[in-house]
């Protein structure tokens, strides 16, 4: 099995518990208000911080440097949201919850000590919002106004890919081609796994921060 074929396998009990999160439901199901999206935003402002920052120290890695492409950079946008939905001094109120400040030290970890498990981190949030990522943007710009593709939702619009499939089709051709050996892809795949699991529990302190009356 192609190792692209494999890691998506073996991650998709993971892939479907985060969706089917009780904060993510109630997200897109429109029952919570903009300020869960606003701090849910936030938190995605420190992972992604950990995942970018290392992008230059990584550039020339046999393991994670191409997989790095500009196109997919997504924390310029995100910051643009952020000023958007709070203002000029949004980043003075800017708190990680203790599972996002967990998640973003394991991608710093691993940007730092293990390219291949950056690569696992790479792939599930990349990927994950080239696809699923699109609902949380239909469905902000339905409940919340946003302008399609606007400010607000600047993080889900990819401008530079001008073709998602064919774009996830060389990702995936390049997790294909990873340079290393089948012990190292499992220890991807658990790390994969492990991704998916810091995600969930982001949306289940999101879920105590924004829980709905019963």
């Amino acid at each position: 099995m192609e190792f692209s074929a494999l890691i998506r396998t073996a991650s998709r009990e993971a892939h479907s518990d985060v969706g089917s999160s009780s904060f993510m439901s109630d997200l897109l199901g429109g029952r919570l208000g903009v300020a869960a999206y606003r701090r849910y935003s936030e938190q995605l402002w420190f992972v992604y911080r950990a995942l970018e920052s290392p992008a230059d120290a990584l550039a020339a890695d046999p393991v994670a440097g191409p997989f790095l492409r500009p196109e997919l950079a997504r924390l310029a946008e995100l910051e643009r949201d952020l000023a958007h939905l709070g203002g000029p001094d949004w980043r003075g109120g800017l708190t990680a919850l203790p599972a996002t400040a967990a998640y973003a030290a394991r991608v710093a970890e691993c940007a730092r000590d293990w390219p291949a498990g950056y690569v696992a981190h790479h792939y599930t949030r990349y990927m994950g919002d080239l696809s699923g990522g699109q609902i949380v943007r239909d469905t902000a710009e339905k409940t919340w106004g946003f302008d399609r593709k606007g400010d607000g939702v600047r993080f889900y619009v990819f401008e530079s890919i001008a073709n998602p499939a064919a774009f996830k089709r060389e990702y995936r051709a390049l997790l294909d081609a990873l340079p290393v050996d089948d012990l190292e892809k499992q220890r991807v795949v658990e790390e994969c796994k492990r991704a998916y699991a810091l995600n969930a529990g982001i949306f289940r302190e999101l879920a105590e921060e924004f829980r709905l009356s019963a």
